[in-house]
């Protein structure tokens, strides 16, 4: 015997969900209409389809009159992650606080070793909330080799700038130096996390310095690439225009000089790399023509799509600021909307990107799928 097919719920046509809740209510359409303040035709095309219900104002005045929450209404459609808890930031603030006196777990060094690249994996898939649960005994576990150790570190570092605790991110990554101690590759790769520290504190003449002066030792291209890299953007945020792309032709000087294409480094250098940071650099120094078209063909490239899906998140909620920053919003929205596709912590975990998200979302009606982002993030207008 056949059993009747469960619908799914988040399947369900918006308006075909807003007609049954609506009668699940005892509610006419009529009755409906009046306490939205429309007509009956107007509710019967949203019900049946033929009108788009896609303002969020609208749809929280529909929530409003249902007596039902906006995540009811809407059904996120697929189940949030796990918002990263503060305990994990401060487990991992503990464990840097600590480090004399950390207990060293017991591990092979091949055991050691996946683990961190395990962790690398996890950073480029943007799955911030399980990189906390990690990095606690992680740091414990390559206290024995320092190459790992100073991998380790870096890795805190990238993760604690995404969630805006950038001082801790600085911390971090002056562990990963001091680690490093007289070994050049180790040095200079540590350099990389100190100058998106530096950055993120708005210290760009720090991290200017700080990052050209590693070049010098620094024995990898991929490396030295990444530095004259960061250097750019350090230079952007001073507002030095001349040297920003002085520097990032460097960056992409190296990119042609490769012989190949590995990363063993996890600098995420290349060509694509650089591209992304030219079109950032230009917003920085006001340059936004450029920078959307910079942008817009970038995102064409076969380069693009091979790119962590981190990397590409992070550069899309660059790009709805500077569309936002621009004065459009329906831009910016689609921006955070395709960086929700690619890696969702990127924008539910990321200070930064909720905040974008809240500015979107109070400049006016938002599309139902940005309602629906907004909902499964906690914000309200």
């Amino acid at each position: 015997m056949n059993r009747p097919h469960r619908r799914d719920h988040n399947s369900i046509p918006l308006g075909r969900r807003v007609a049954e809740l609506r009668a699940g209510r005892g509610m006419s359409q009529q009755a409906f209409a009046d306490r939205l303040g429309k007509s009956k035709s107007w509710v019967d095309k949203i019900e049946r389809g033929v009108r788009k219900l896609d303002r969020y104002s609208v749809i929280r005045d529909i929530a409003d009159v249902l007596r039902l929450g906006l995540d009811m209404l809407l059904g996120p459609r697929q189940p949030p992650p796990a918002a990263p808890r503060l305990d994990g930031v401060d487990a991992v603030r503990a464990a840097l606080a600590h480090y004399h006196d950390r207990p060293h777990r017991t591990a092979t060094a091949d055991q050691a070793r996946r683990q961190v690249a395990y962790a690398w994996m996890t950073y480029q898939h943007a799955r911030y909330p399980q990189l906390l649960d990690a990095l606690p005994g992680l740091l414990d576990t390559t206290r024995g080799t320092r190459s790992l150790l100073v991998a380790t570190y870096r890795i805190t570092a990238n993760v604690l700038v995404k969630l805006n605790h950038a001082d801790l991110a600085w911390l971090a990554a002056d562990r990963a130096v001091t680690t490093a101690a007289d070994i050049p590759t180790l040095t200079t790769t540590a350099t990389i996390a100190v100058t998106q520290a530096l950055r993120a504190l708005g210290h760009h003449q720090l991290a200017l310095t700080a990052a050209l002066t590693a070049t010098g030792t620094a024995d990898d291209e991929t490396v030295r690439g990444t530095l004259f890299l960061q250097a750019g953007l350090a230079a952007a945020g001073t507002g030095d225009r001349r040297n920003t792309h002085d520097l990032l032709d460097h960056a992409a000087t190296l990119t042609d000089r490769r012989a190949n294409h590995t990363d063993p480094h996890h600098t995420g250098f290349g060509p694509t790399a650089v591209e992304l940071a030219r079109s950032l650099a230009a917003h920085h120094l006001g340059d936004t023509t450029d920078a959307i078209h910079q942008h817009e063909h970038v995102i064409r490239s076969d380069g693009w799509r091979r790119l962590p899906p981190e990397h590409r998140a992070a550069h899309l909620i660059d790009t709805a600021r500077l569309h936002l920053d621009t004065g459009d919003p329906t831009q910016a929205g689609q921006a955070l909307l395709h960086a929700d596709r690619i890696a969702s912590a990127e924008v539910r975990s990321r200070p930064v990107a909720r905040t974008l998200l809240a500015e979107i979302i109070q400049r006016g009606p938002a599309p139902a799928d940005l309602a629906r982002l907004a909902t499964i993030v906690g914000l309200t207008r």
